[in-house]
């Protein structure tokens, strides 16, 4: 069976040219068969390779397939790398990503690029499994690339509509800035180890001690950390993600919940031995992500657009995720990312079903009373919305509270910032699930066209609510007294290479009780105060806007953060383009180097055929002239 796993990023690939190619001429049925099919028969394949690794020494597979390239001292395989790791990744990439593919047939039948569309998505889960199974940083930057392009493409779906492609673009080169990172990073490690290949660096990272003070491991680990923030929506490179809302719902839930916006994590657990080699580094990505879980959390507790709540409600949890790794909890940070993928592909595409519901309506101002028509959405929204809080049992407790009993650890203030972005979360869930689907409806007109979706829609949010409440199975936390399978289940693959495994304290039972207690109580507190703030409508919230104006609008507007970019870097980018385009390119290279010399030419031309005469008698006086004057320069 191992011959064929190659299959498991190519029948993607292949199905995404079938569609691309072939989709218009054959029918949306066809495209329908093989858009879903292959990703299904990757999934299956996934979870053979999976099984197939567990009875692995190690557990951990590679499948090699040959040298790709090879030059100097640099030696590239052609190989997948199947491990605990990456194979978790592999089958939520192909897990849920069939889900939102099942999804995407009610939500997008009636689209006229119905093929273009599962064109893009099955090309897109091609790259996200290169990415993941890449046993070399080369080919894992490849997948990183790719879905860069892949998100251009859908969030930029709707390109005859003015706001889409630019919401792409956008995408697009905020990640080519942080991408620059990730190359800078990777020839630095190239310089330091002599190898790209993971396993090579990882085993010779384990011979090495911390460094101390910023070495080249630090200056290689902050250039992939950087890159880690451009894909993971990180300060300063977030902007990107709130705007690629732009595409299509089930676009936002595979890639801006469940996979792309994930890639940062997985690079920094992947090449985790190196990074604990750089203190400063962690120092770095524990305070970013912290800052990132707060900011964007604050954001989220005034905007009106239902997607936009959720797009910065995940750059909050990508946030938690970074705070998680930065405090060496790569095991709480990944298992965060493995929860989070559940609950917030179910939220959206939650929220893609009202939208659905609603003809296309996100302003949650103007839904409310949906409960009653869509009963299904309902409740698993409920589902999500109970984990996204941290409510106490529920799977996103487990891993939120391990990573803020981690960030304690390492410095209180982390957990302040991280218990504040969390009662914002509990505040701004409550708030989306009440204007939804409780109270009374504020537009009778959409409300009363509403329905539930169809079954291809509910079906798969029925088996994410299902993922996301078995998903706490895997990682109860050893600090509030359970196994926590995620993270021995892991280590393998987070401590490759190490002559000594990781070993962290746990820390005091007591300690940990007492910090969930408290974050807990203060984020039911923020969900409370969110359902009664909405509950009877927009009175209450209203009243506190009108009451402090320079803060509703402050947040209303993010900071004003996209203006600043454009006043304060990108219209100087563009005036010195201009000058540059117009001193260098118009006048020097244009002006100077090509149409000067043609000018003086057509000149030179014009004058010397005034002596074109045709006439004999002129002729016979230029030679007499020029030999005269020869006669006068050799006889002077």
């Amino acid at each position: 069976m191992n011959k064929y796993y190659w299959l498991i990023p190519i029948l993607p690939l292949l199905g995404s040219a079938f569609n691309g190619l072939l989709g218009k001429r054959v029918g949306k049925g066809a495209v329908t068969f093989v858009g879903l099919g292959v990703v299904f028969g990757a999934l299956l394949l996934a979870i053979s390779a999976f099984l197939a690794m567990k009875g692995m020494p190690g557990h951990r597979l590679v499948l090699g397939y040959g040298e790709w390239m090879a030059t100097g001292s640099l030696s590239v395989p052609f190989d997948l790398a199947i491990d605990p790791l990456s194979g978790t990744m592999m089958l939520v990439v192909t897990g849920i990503g069939f889900l939102i593919h099942l999804y995407s047939v009610g939500y997008m039948h009636e689209d006229e690029g119905y093929a273009r569309f599962f064109c893009y998505l099955n090309l897109f889960v091609f790259f996200m499994l290169t990415l993941v199974l890449g046993s070399s940083l080369v080919l894992m930057f490849v997948g990183w690339e790719g879905v860069g392009l892949c998100s251009y493409l859908l969030i930029g779906y709707f390109f005859e509509t003015d706001f889409a492609p630019d919401a792409g673009l956008k995408a697009f080169l905020t990640n080519r800035v942080g991408d620059l990172g990730v190359a800078i990073g990777m020839m630095v490690l190239f310089a330091a180890f002599g190898t790209l290949t993971v396993a090579d660096i990882l085993t010779q990272a384990g011979h090495l001690a911390p460094e101390v003070g910023f070495g080249v491991l630090t200056f290689a680990t902050l250039m992939l950390f950087f890159g880690a923030t451009g894909k993971s929506a990180q300060l300063p490179l977030y902007l990107w993600l709130p705007d690629a809302m732009a595409g299509p719902t089930p676009v936002s839930a595979l890639i801006h919940a469940a996979t792309m916006v994930t890639s940062g994590i997985y690079m920094i657990c992947r090449l985790a031995p190196v990074f604990t080699l750089a203190p400063i580094t962690m120092d770095v990505v524990a305070w970013v992500g912290a800052g990132t879980a707060l900011f964007a959390a604050t954001i989220g507790l005034v905007q009106r657009d239902i997607k936009k709540v959720l797009a910065y409600s995940t750059v909050s949890q990508l946030g938690y995720m970074f705070l998680g790794l930065g405090a060496s909890g790569f095991a709480a940070g990944f298992f965060h990312v493995f929860t989070h993928a559940w609950f917030k592909a179910l939220l959206f595409l939650g929220a893609g079903s009202v939208i659905h519901a609603m003809h296309h309506e996100q302003d949650l101002f103007k839904m409310g009373g949906l409960k009653a028509k869509m009963p299904a959405t309902f409740w698993t929204m409920l589902v999500a919305t109970l984990a996204i809080i941290g409510f106490p049992g529920t799977s996103g407790f487990a891993s939120k509270d391990e990573i803020l009993y981690l960030a304690y650890l390492k410095n209180p203030a982390l957990w302040v910032i991280g218990v504040v972005a969390a009662c914002c979360t509990a505040f701004y869930m409550l708030r989306l699930f009440t204007l939804t689907f409780l109270g009374k409806p504020r537009d009778h007109h959409a409300f009363d066209h509403a329905h539930e979706s169809p079954v291809s829609m509910t079906l798969p949010l029925a088996l994410l609510a299902v993922g996301t409440v078995l998903a706490v199975w895997l990682g109860w936390p050893k600090a509030f007294g359970g196994d926590f399978r995620i993270e021995t289940w892991l280590a393998p693959a987070t401590t490759f290479g190490q002559l000594h495994g990781a070993h962290r304290e746990h820390g005091s039972h007591q300690l940990a009780w007492g910090l969930a207690s408290v974050s807990t109580i203060l984020g039911l507190s923020s969900a409370a105060f969110g359902y009664f703030s909405y509950k009877d409508g927009l009175a209450v919230s209203e009243a506190r806007a009108a009451q402090f104006p320079f803060l509703h609008r402050l947040l209303l507007n993010k900071y004003y953060v996209d203006e600043g970019v454009e006043l304060y870097l990108l219209r100087p980018i563009r005036w010195f383009g201009n000058v540059l385009w117009k001193l260098f390119d118009v006048i020097l290279i244009d002006g100077v180097g090509v149409n000067l010399p043609g000018a003086l030419t057509r000149v030179f031309g014009d004058f010397t055929a005034l002596f074109q005469t045709g006439r004999v008698r002129n002729y016979a006086l230029s030679m007499a002239l020029g030999a005269a004057v020869l006669l006068y320069v050799f006889l002077k």
